[in-house]
């Protein structure tokens, strides 16, 4: 995570559903080159088996295994969502402020997941990219991690 583009970052978004919220980290990484567009409902298909949210108020949208053929090279999108968005369900509510896009070649999307979790374990650390003010906090803050 230490190679975070800013042009990676967005700040200030908001979404009307996971699926929006989804299909736009998935996006980023269709305009960054680093997936083709089918892999963008590979990452809608992943989250309907398995939630992609994660706890701590973050969510990690990728795409499933059988979405790798999908991926150009590894990327990552963090998107701030500061009224969140919720990837729950009508029991209970799981809401996002911070979204984590990720495509990885071979393995390395476990590895970003993997690095991801363990950095927003710490619930202050998801605070500080919830409440970034510029893209240059957030790639300072995930510098360290």
């Amino acid at each position: 995570m230490n190679n975070l583009d800013k042009e990676m970052i967005v700040l200030n978004k908001a979404f009307a559903s996971k699926e929006e919220a989804i299909r736009f980290c998935g996006q980023k990484l269709v305009d960054a080159g680093c997936v083709d567009s089918d892999y963008v409902e590979a990452m809608v298909q992943r989250d309907r088996m398995l939630s992609v949210y994660m706890g701590n108020f973050i969510a990690i949208p990728h795409g499933t295994d059988a979405a790798k053929e999908h991926v150009k090279k590894s990327g990552i999108c963090v998107v701030q969502v500061p009224d969140g968005v919720d990837f729950g369900d009508e029991q209970e509510e799981k809401v996002a402020t911070v979204l984590f896009g990720i495509a990885g070649v071979g393995d390395d999307h476990l590895e970003l997941i993997q690095k991801i979790a363990l950095y927003c374990s710490d619930v202050d650390n998801v605070v500080t990219l919830a409440d970034a003010l510029t893209k240059d906090e957030i790639t300072g803050s995930l510098a360290i991690a």
